[in-house]
């Protein structure tokens, strides 16, 4: 069984950067889809990001984040890395990685993923 373990997550002004980081411990099967998603107050569990292990798709972001964040995955780490930039309070959560496990196709959907990380919290002040 792969365990995930995120850090990175903290306080950190408006406008400012974070980058997330998610190891996987354990083997993961080729291809694969590391996602990234955030529980914020008020909001069902929402899809940040994910991205593929192989190069047949491009990453995916939500509308939200798109152009603000990047995601990259160093496959010799087992390591994934969320790196948030331009930080707007909005982006407040606790945000979570996920690995759909020997999947052709990433998907979006949290329902998909399994397992899960324990979450890292991300708080962005005004």
């Amino acid at each position: 069984q792969v365990r995930l373990v995120e850090s990175g997550g903290g306080s950190v002004q408006a406008g400012g950067s974070l980058e997330l980081s998610c190891v996987a411990y354990g083997v993961l099967h080729e291809p694969y889809c590391m996602a990234w998603f955030r529980d914020t107050p008020g909001k069902s569990r929402e899809f940040v990001a994910n991205i593929p292990s192989d190069g047949d798709q491009r990453p995916d972001f939500s509308d939200s984040v798109e152009a603000r964040f990047a995601v990259s995955l160093d496959k010799s780490r087992n390591t994934g890395y969320l790196k948030m930039g331009s930080l707007k309070p909005e982006d407040t959560g606790t945000y979570t990685c996920a690995v759909d496990d020997d999947a052709r196709v990433c998907g979006v959907t949290a329902r998909w993923y399994n397992p899960w990380g324990q979450g890292t919290r991300v708080t962005v002040s005004s």
